[in-house]
């Protein structure tokens, strides 16, 4: 039985998941962690996508994404193939490297942009890859220190986010970090 396909639309708001086959490592290092933030920019970028929040784990990754001029599912074919390929020629090895097809769940914007954020840019600390809230906020593989002002991605739309929490960035952003 064929597969259903994937309800998009332009402006659509996506939380995608994606993780290794049987529940092994997609990420080894910090290379492969910026390398493929790297490709998701340049992804992002060209096919005009936008993104809130994201965080990599080891074994998986969170994304909350806007459909733009692409429909997601061209987005992630080249962001999940380009990964894997240089995932396979970094480490010497050959075969699938994600699990089945990435998971993505349409979400109404209104009611849970903020929920979604927090979920996502919390996943380090729940994961215990950072101990707590000061870490999370130096950790350079989670869209919350961008919004905080700790690192840059350009590709990331911190606006949205921290529009929500007033019009000054600085104490948006301080009310965003008591919010997470």
């Amino acid at each position: 039985m064929p597969r259903q396909s994937r309800i998009d639309t332009t402006g659509g708001l996506h939380h995608i998941i994606a993780r290794g086959i049987e529940r092994r490592k997609i990420f080894e290092d910090d290379q492969d962690r910026y390398d493929f933030l790297e490709n998701l920019g340049l992804i992002l970028e060209q096919t005009e996508t936008t993104c809130f929040a994201w965080s990599l784990m080891s074994n998986h990754f969170h994304l909350l994404l806007r459909t733009g001029a692409v429909p997601i599912a061209a987005v992630m074919r080249r962001l999940l193939s380009g990964h894997a390929i240089r995932y396979n020629r970094h480490h010497h090895r050959h075969g699938h490297l994600f699990q089945n097809r990435y998971k993505s769940i349409l979400c109404q914007e209104d009611c849970y942009l903020l929920e979604l954020v927090r979920y996502i840019h919390l996943n380090p600390l729940r994961a215990k890859l950072v101990a707590g809230m000061d870490q999370l906020d130096q950790y350079p593989f989670s869209g919350h220190g961008v919004i905080i002002g700790k690192h840059e991605q350009p590709w990331q739309n911190i606006e949205k986010v921290l529009l929500h929490f007033g019009k000054r960035s600085d104490s948006a952003r301080c009310k965003y970090r008591e919010f997470v």
